[in-house]
């Protein structure tokens, strides 16, 4: 625990806190706004191809640059005369507005596959296929950026598992609640979304556990992207005040979750960004990010089960 309780106190001690209050209060704004006016669930998600790929990224560099603007409010001397930091700060919404718009497998697995099985595997490889897109487009920026350590963050060097195995039992308590409430047990376990194979094969189990593997590949490119890129790169220009946007960005991305889940992202974030800040790696947020995950799907299948 004491490993915990440095992270924390670390956390806050390098986040200028004039900077934390004013950006707090701009992510309330967007959270509101997005659930008053459903502009994920009802808007963009009504768009198909281009049109989708916009919106998705207009959410996403508001989120991301209204935060550098604070800071460089605050802190002028930090307004970089380096006009590639302003290109990552365009092109960085751009490259997960590609990934969460990205899709369409369906169509081509008809043609191979028949009906429920081009379904199921157009759900299975959905996320890989993300995966595979998003690590590419930062393999590209990390070519362009001449980026000497790891792959944004990707390394065992330093890493230490215990401090995020405490974290994951601090979490239980908090997830045993979830699973008793109305929002949360419609959105989860995610896993409902392939319940339709089970009767059409007696190894439910195996294509289940496909599903989770498939399912968990998606916060690798999270973390990669977030706590890696957001962090990692930008942190060269502006240090740990790279932590405050990359924390509202990530935020952004839960505008379909359930309320509570999209306002502990963003101090979930911003506690992950620290760590990777601090060890340079993302193993610790990976390690956490995938344990949570997986919990919530226990959670939603068991609060589901005896709701029943």
């Amino acid at each position: 625990m004491k490993t915990i309780f440095t992270y924390i106190k670390y956390s806050f001690s390098i986040i200028d806190k004039r900077i934390l209050l004013c950006v707090i209060p701009v992510v309330a704004m967007l959270i509101t706004l997005n659930y008053t006016y459903h502009i994920e669930t009802e808007v963009i998600y009504g768009y198909r191809g281009v049109k989708q790929f916009w919106g998705f990224y207009f959410i996403y560099l508001t989120a991301f640059i209204i935060p550098y603007l604070i800071i460089f409010l605050f802190k002028k001397e930090l307004l970089t005369k380096d006009k590639f930091f302003w290109v990552l700060v365009f092109v960085a919404p751009a490259i997960f507005a590609v990934k969460v718009s990205a899709g369409g497998w369906k169509p081509l697995l008809n043609q191979v596959l028949v009906s429920p099985w081009s379904q199921y595997v157009s759900i299975i490889v959905d996320l890989p296929l993300r995966l595979c897109i998003t690590v590419c487009l930062l393999w590209l920026a990390r070519k362009i950026w001449q980026n000497d350590e790891s792959f944004w963050g990707l390394t065992t060097k330093g890493f230490v598992w215990q401090p995020y195995a405490v974290m994951l039992l601090c979490m239980i308590p908090l997830i045993t609640f979830a699973s008793t409430q109305h929002d949360f047990l419609n959105a989860y376990p995610k896993m409902k979304n392939i319940y339709f194979i089970d009767e059409h094969t007696s190894n439910n189990w195996f294509y289940h556990l496909l599903y989770e593997i498939s399912y968990g590949l998606d916060f690798v490119s999270i973390e990669l992207f977030f706590r890696g890129f957001l962090v990692i790169a930008f942190a060269r220009y502006v240090g740990p005040d790279a932590i405050l946007p990359m924390a509202a960005f990530y935020c952004s991305i839960h505008f379909g979750k359930p309320l509570l889940e999209c306002i502990s992202s963003f101090f979930g974030g911003f506690l992950l960004g620290c760590i990777t800040y601090r060890t340079r790696s993302i193993l610790g947020g990976l390690m956490v990010h995938l344990g949570i995950a997986w919990m919530m799907e226990v959670g939603g299948y068991l609060g589901n089960l005896w709701g029943h």
